[in-house]
């Protein structure tokens, strides 16, 4: 196996684009005023982004997969991320489990 320079140096350069990103957002955020609309507008991005990753399965698979979707969407309107995308994870392997795909 051989090192090639260009490959290496492309890979580090991405890496340190990905992380001054999100610690260039993680510094920003501390001086922008978060009240009112501001604050809804980004507490909604994570359930929008996971119904963007969630939806396409919901049409392209089985029953099970698309009733998995709703109910991590309906988790998504109320708990957080991580239950949310665990309550979808036990209902399809629930859902698998007894023969319903």
């Amino acid at each position: 196996m051989t090192l090639d320079l260009s490959t290496l140096l492309a890979i580090l350069a991405m890496a340190a684009a990905t992380i001054l990103t999100r610690v260039s957002g993680l510094i920003l955020i501390r001086h922008v005023s978060l009240e009112g609309s501001r604050r809804k507008a980004i507490e909604s991005i994570p359930p929008a982004v996971l119904m963007a990753v969630v939806a396409p399965t919901a049409f392209a698979t089985g029953i099970a997969e698309t009733i998995a979707c709703a109910v991590t969407a309906l988790a998504a309107l109320r708990l957080p991320m991580l239950a949310a995308v665990a309550s979808g994870v036990v209902s399809v392997a629930i859902l698998r489990a007894i023969g319903l795909s």
